[in-house]
């Protein structure tokens, strides 16, 4: 399918995104008005500790109007490796440490609207080392068991997309006898 790009403008820029308004024809000849965000990437790490729990964090978040359990995770920095950006944000948002790093796959959160590519990964011996977090972060740290953070993503008590995305990608890692 051949999609011609007639026009691309940026019509907001934001700290952590842009919306660029493309204009495009479709194969069947409709002129379509497109608006994407743009994101440099991001990383999701689940965090599995010595004694088999996963290190989730509880954060506010605004667009959608509650705390939300999820696991760490963060946007790349311009030119950032994701596997850099993702031994930095487990440091920020859990002050662990991973001695082993295991990339599990990678996805588009939203493509329908958005460029924003995830890479996953699965932390392991963990150590204490912290760095601090970023002055909007307001994170608490809660250690839920394995199995029983597969019951939340089942139940619907785990809301963030990304977690489930995760969750899913080291199903085969840390799940016992699957």
């Amino acid at each position: 399918m051949t999609i011609e790009v007639i026009s691309r403008q940026i019509v907001y820029q934001g700290h952590a995104f842009s919306v660029r308004r493309d204009q495009v024809r479709l194969p069947n000849e409709i002129i379509a008005r497109l608006d994407i965000i743009e994101h440099p990437g991001a990383v999701t790490i689940l965090p599995l500790d010595a004694d088999g729990q996963i290190l989730f964090v509880r954060q506010y978040r605004h667009a959608a109007g509650k705390e939300l359990l999820e696991m760490p995770a963060g946007t790349l920095d311009e030119g950032e490796p994701p596997e850099a950006c993702a031994l930095r944000e487990i440091r920020e948002e859990t002050g662990y440490a991973a001695g082993k790093m295991v990339k599990l796959g990678e996805f588009y959160l939203a493509p329908g609207y958005s460029t924003e590519y995830m890479s996953v990964f699965l932390a392991t011996d963990l150590r204490l080392s912290p760095l601090p977090r970023d002055e909007d972060e307001l994170i608490t740290l809660e250690r839920v068991p394995v199995e029983r953070a597969y019951q939340l993503a089942l139940n619907g008590e785990l809301q963030d997309g990304k977690s489930l995305a995760a969750l899913l990608l080291a199903r085969d890692f840390i799940l016992p006898d699957k």
